[in-house]
């Protein structure tokens, strides 16, 4: 491969070559109703049901440090990232794959305390482990997880549905898990400096943050009161890199724009506190960490108090726009920002 064919991926960076490949399609299939693109695929089976499956990896070095996070949590995690795309889809899980790649190095008793997590996370979200595959890897852990699960063909929520108009809502809070990952390696950078074996850092008061990163859940409570109560949302997806690649999911699919109110986004106490002791921007957190999991959906204006009625763990943002491609974001100041979706 000569210098002219060769393109660093960093040149156009990870969400671009995602982009570029799901032109890579094979053959069409009639039963699939959604392919790549969205959070989870989506095929037809008999009468009105569907699947839906989700694929999430997580790979030593890069999605987590076993320095800081333990087995149990890394397995539930991972579970929760993949379940949480079901559930974007407004579908419910029932079944898991799981593969592993494991140095030989790691004990018997390290993988069946990740499978610890797993099962856990499988009781909370009512699956089945129903096997996978393991396999020797010379230095790092790697885990990939396959969620499966079904519903209801019609109430199926894709990120595009959306009209001019309709209200964004978030669930739950945003930039913990992003506080509790600059907490946890703030950590872990004073013990390497110490060179102490047995530095025990005080984290109590960090402990909401901690959750968030180390041992995070699904909003299976929200898919739930969706369907107790009947309401359907026009677009939904999961929040896993931050708001604004929430925001640009959601809104371009629909060929729409978004305009959010920067004071509207819920962000606790805690994860302000870390930002201010980092002398960091709590606003990119929101923005820009990821693995909050939790879902961003659109319903039309009349139909808020309805929600309301239901279910408090939630907040207007903003609304999408016909000024397509483009994010603008009210400061609540005289400072209006755009950002090109």
């Amino acid at each position: 491969m000569n210098d002219s064919t060769f393109q660093p991926i960093h040149e156009i960076g990870l969400p671009e070559l995602v982009k570029r490949l799901e032109k890579y399609q094979g053959i069409p299939r009639t039963e699939i109703m959604k392919g790549s693109g969205d959070d989870a695929a989506i095929f037809s089976t008999h009468g009105n049901d569907s699947l839906s499956v989700a694929t999430q990896i997580f790979m030593e070095g890069v999605h987590f440090d076993l320095t800081y996070h333990p087995l149990n949590h890394l397995g539930y995690k991972t579970v929760t990232a993949a379940v949480s795309d079901i559930y974007a889809m407004n579908t419910r899980p029932f079944q898991l794959l799981v593969n592993l790649a494991v140095p030989n190095m790691h004990s018997v008793q390290m993988v069946e305390k990740l499978y610890e997590g797993i099962e856990l996370a499988c009781k909370d979200y009512d699956m089945q482990i129903t096997g996978g595959g393991t396999t020797a890897s010379h230095q790092l852990l790697a885990i990939s997880v396959t969620a499966i699960g079904k519903g209801n063909s019609e109430q199926v929520i894709y990120r595009s549905g959306s009209v001019k108009g309709d209200l964004i809502c978030v669930t739950g809070d945003f930039g913990a898990a992003m506080a509790g990952l600059r907490i946890l390696m703030r950590e872990k950078n004073e013990w390497r400096e110490k060179g102490d074996h047995h530095f025990m850092p005080d984290l109590a008061n960090y402990e909401y943050v901690i959750k968030r990163q180390l041992f995070p859940a699904a909003r299976k409570d929200v898919i739930n009161m969706f369907g107790d109560n009947g309401i359907t949302p026009g677009a939904m997806t999961v929040v896993t890199q931050g708001l604004v690649n929430a925001l640009r999911n959601i809104a371009t699919a629909s060929s729409l724009g978004a305009e959010i109110f920067l004071p509207a986004i819920p962000i606790s106490l805690e994860t302000r506190r870390v930002a201010d002791e980092m002398e960091e921007d709590v606003d990119k957190y929101a923005f820009y960490g990821g693995e909050d999991f939790e879902l961003m959906f659109t319903l039309p204006e009349n139909k808020i108090n309805e929600l309301e009625a239901h279910f408090d763990d939630f907040a207007v943002i903003g609304k999408l726009t016909d000024q397509k491609n483009l994010l603008i974001i009210n400061t609540g100041g005289e400072d209006i920002i755009h950002i090109d979706l």
